[in-house]
């Protein structure tokens, strides 16, 4: 999760430094980048990474393209990086909302989102939740601030009036929770917990996955002939054990098509460095490009997947949702991401998933029917998260070329018309 992390020769940490002095350091202007911007990069450079790797799989594939073969965690990247700008570009509207009340209050919550230019669905959504918050106290402005965090999200799942209700009151908590006095800033604190949390991890999963795919793929290119032997002894990782990447490889061959797929990896692989697993999987994507058949193939690349997939989640993911000691100057991260949890929603694509769709498709956790499922997960928890991505996957594993419809641009729906 941390720039400095990838520690490799020569050749290899020039790729790395170039990638993250690009993003990061070059010129000032990109010093001082919205995180929107870095957003928009991160985007467009998964975008890159996730073509190059398909066609190590599918040597037919080309920019811009599709394949029907089965998409490595690089195809989901651009859209998941998308899914983290929709929440900052939220948190930008957020404050453009607070902003314009430091200026002149507004007479309504509806006015609030009006005067920053919502309209249609959108605005009726955040004005239904901004009025349940106003109910808990919230004053106006802030309450419309804060339901306007949720702009690009699966407002749906408000319609469950339980899932409405435990939203406005974990929301409203987490308000008069925050360490400022006034109204406004007090939002504002809420507003750049989140805008933070998403930025950071985008960074950090970025910085870190996305470093090892071009790491790798650059090493691959001028290797020669390339085979999983020769990934698992001459391609690392700073950290990488080559002992516990064979391991981990070994172990994705003859477990790639078990039914129930393996997924608790820390008690697969006590004590292992987790970047032995990204090696592991870039050996297994090779496996599976040599493999007899398209079913073989899409069982190796899936448990390849999942192997990035913790790495990212429990190593890079985790510490951003969670981090020790927590920052003085934010509202709970965990509680924040536990408030927006039943909302959750990506576009992979044309594949859609809603965090809401999994939580209904569960046994009800606490068998309480005044409770909706939703609520009773947290995407700062670690595995209420897991088990809700590798549903994601078997989701979209059903439609791999949805997958290849790559995001655009982000659009703000409060920017003025060109022109204008």
């Amino acid at each position: 999760m941390h720039l400095s992390s990838l520690r490799l020769p020569s050749r290899a940490s020039s790729a790395l430094l170039l990638l993250v002095t690009v993003l990061l350091a070059l010129p000032s202007r990109v010093r001082a980048a919205t995180p929107l911007e870095d957003n928009r990069r991160i985007t467009e450079g998964y975008i890159q990474l996730a073509y190059e790797m398909g066609a190590v799989l599918d040597p037919t594939l080309t920019p811009g393209g599709a394949s029907s073969v089965r998409p490595t965690w690089y195809v989901f990247a651009p859209h998941a990086s998308r899914t983290g700008g929709e929440g900052m570009l939220g948190a930008a509207i957020a404050r453009r909302i607070i902003d314009a009340a430091r200026g002149q209050p507004s007479p309504s919550v509806l006015g609030a989102l009006q005067r920053v230019g919502l309209t249609g669905s959108v605005q009726l959504s955040a004005e239904r939740l901004g009025l349940e918050l106003v109910g808990y106290g919230v004053p106006l402005d802030a309450a419309a601030s804060l339901a306007a965090l949720a702009t690009a999200m699966n407002w749906s799942a408000l319609a469950d009036p339980r899932t409405l209700a435990t939203t406005a009151s974990r929301f409203a908590a987490l308000y008069w929770s925050a360490p400022d006095f006034f109204p406004l800033d007090k939002a504002d604190r809420v507003v750049a917990t989140l805008e933070r949390t998403l930025h950071e991890g985008n960074l950090a999963i970025y910085g870190d996955i996305g470093g090892a795919g071009r790491l790798y793929l650059d090493w691959r290119q001028g290797a020669g002939t390339v085979t999983p032997e020769r990934v698992l002894t001459e391609f690392t990782l700073d950290g990488a054990v080559p002992a516990e990447s064979r391991q981990a490889y070994d172990f994705a061959l003859a477990h790639a098509s078990d039914t129930s797929r393996p997924y608790e990896f820390d008690v697969l692989f006590p004590g292992m460095h987790w970047k032995s697993l990204l090696v592991a999987a870039f050996a297994v994507y090779e496996e599976a490009r040599l493999a007899p058949t398209p079913v073989r193939r899409d069982a190796l690349i899936a448990m390849g997947n999942n192997f990035i997939a913790w790495r990212e989640q429990h190593d890079m993911a985790q510490p951003v949702f969670t981090p020790s000691p927590p920052r003085t100057d934010e509202v709970s991260r965990a509680a924040l991401l536990q408030t927006l949890t039943p909302l959750l929603h990506t576009s992979f694509g044309t594949v859609e998933w809603n965090y809401a769709d999994f939580a209904y498709s569960q046994p009800d956790r606490d068998g309480n029917p005044l409770t909706s499922p939703p609520t009773e997960y947290s995407w700062a928890t670690f595995w209420d998260r897991w088990t809700g991505i590798l549903f994601a996957f078997d989701q979209a594993y059903l439609q791999p070329e949805g997958l290849w419809v790559m995001p655009g641009p982000l659009e703000d729906p409060t920017a003025p018309s060109p022109g204008n």
